[in-house]
């Protein structure tokens, strides 16, 4: 599988040189009688060999091999055929030996060649076929290999000593723990969002209030705020003057200022998107995503909560004969005594009736006599 040039370090191998080319290469030393498969990098002017790709992402210390080029002799191309017909060797020769390398293909073995050269170098080699784009490339490793070896020969400055001093109180929202330097950009890139602010001082054992302002280009001026022993700050200048807290410090500097200095208020920006990296399992580039931005697919919603079973009213008991004369079997013949009475009115119904009849009667009687 062909390599690819790393534009880019991770986090994770921020303890190893910048990687400037990586990929897959089948490896022999010279005191090895099987090729391996390795991933390697190309870290600084040194090789690193990884069993896979993730490993490097994982943990950039578990390599399995490293090859320091500091011994490198010569590069040239191994003529010999490999099983796989598009498969390209050469072989690097180092001061201990020799070591047999086989990648994908003519185009990988001229870009290995090429990186491994300019590194060893310090020059883009002429004797390469590759496309301009790619010897851009390599003179863009040459200017960071050549930074890389001048920083290393070059002894860094120690870093601020952090506040070994416990802050009493609130810390005001102008704190901000950079150094003399980084303050003095900060205040000068972001001019609108104030110009004074609260940092450590260089000795850990006290803070520093740095202020800019506006006389003909930028001035600066810093003042040392310490803490007292019964409590409290101050602000160390010709006249001391003694602060409660530190935002009374803040606020004694805008007082005596008449408000021309401001706190320094930065708000740092958020992402509008959701990225994340992740790493291709064949050969293992790490390519940054962005996650959709169209809304999750809702939930099913739930049906609704049934109620839980009443039991019906119970109804008032049934006439018994009514329900006598409604469950007995009923003849068929009209005449039947069972028959009339079933068809026979209600009580009150059967009551005016009589009365009827009986009036009907008297009035015969009557009219017969």
């Amino acid at each position: 599988m062909a390599a690819a040039p790393v534009k880019q370090r991770s986090g994770t191998r921020a303890q190893l040189p910048p990687c400037y080319y990586e990929g897959y290469l089948e490896k022999r030393g010279p005191k090895e009688k099987i090729s391996r498969r390795l991933w390697t990098c190309l870290c600084g002017n040194t090789l690193f060999f990884f069993n896979n790709a993730k490993d490097t992402h994982v943990n950039a210390l578990c390599y399995v091999e490293k090859m320091d080029l500091s011994g490198f002799v010569s590069l040239k191309d191994d003529c010999s055929r490999d099983r796989n017909l598009e498969a390209a060797r050469l072989i690097l020769r180092m001061k201990d030996g020799e070591t047999k390398l086989t990648v994908a293909n003519l185009e990988a073995r001229e870009l290995w060649k090429g990186f491994l050269q300019s590194v060893v170098d310090l020059s883009v080699p002429s004797c390469l076929t590759l496309l301009p784009g790619q010897v851009q490339m390599l003179r863009e490793v040459v200017d960071r290999e050549r930074n890389r070896r001048r920083a290393a020969r070059t002894p860094t400055r120690a870093p601020p000593s952090p506040l070994s001093v416990p802050l009493l109180g609130e810390i005001p929202s102008c704190f901000r723990p950079v150094s003399r330097t980084e303050a003095e950009v900060l205040l000068e890139r972001h001019p609108d969002c104030g110009n004074m602010l609260l940092r450590p001082g260089r000795d850990g054992s006290s803070l520093a209030v740095t202020t800019r302002q506006d006389l003909n280009g930028s001035v600066f001026r810093h003042y040392r705020v310490t803490q007292r022993e019964q409590g409290g700050y101050v602000i160390d200048v010709e006249n001391p003057i003694p602060c409660a807290t530190l935002h009374d410090v803040i606020d004694a500097l805008v007082e005596k200022t008449a408000g021309t200095l401001q706190p320094f208020l930065l708000e740092e920006p958020y992402e509008e998107n959701i990225t994340f990296v992740s790493s291709n399992e064949e050969n293992g580039e790490r390519i940054l995503h962005c996650a959709p931005s169209s809304p999750l697919p809702k939930a099913p919603a739930l049906p609704p909560k049934q109620e839980r079973w009443k039991p019906l009213p119970r109804s008032p008991a049934p006439d018994r004969r009514i329900l006598s004369a409604v469950t007995s079997p009923v003849p068929s013949s009209p005449s039947s005594p069972m028959r009339r009475l079933v068809l026979s009115p209600s009580p009150l119904l059967a009551q005016s009736l009589t009365e009827e009849l009986k009036m009907k009667l008297e009035k015969r009687r009557t009219s017969q006599e």
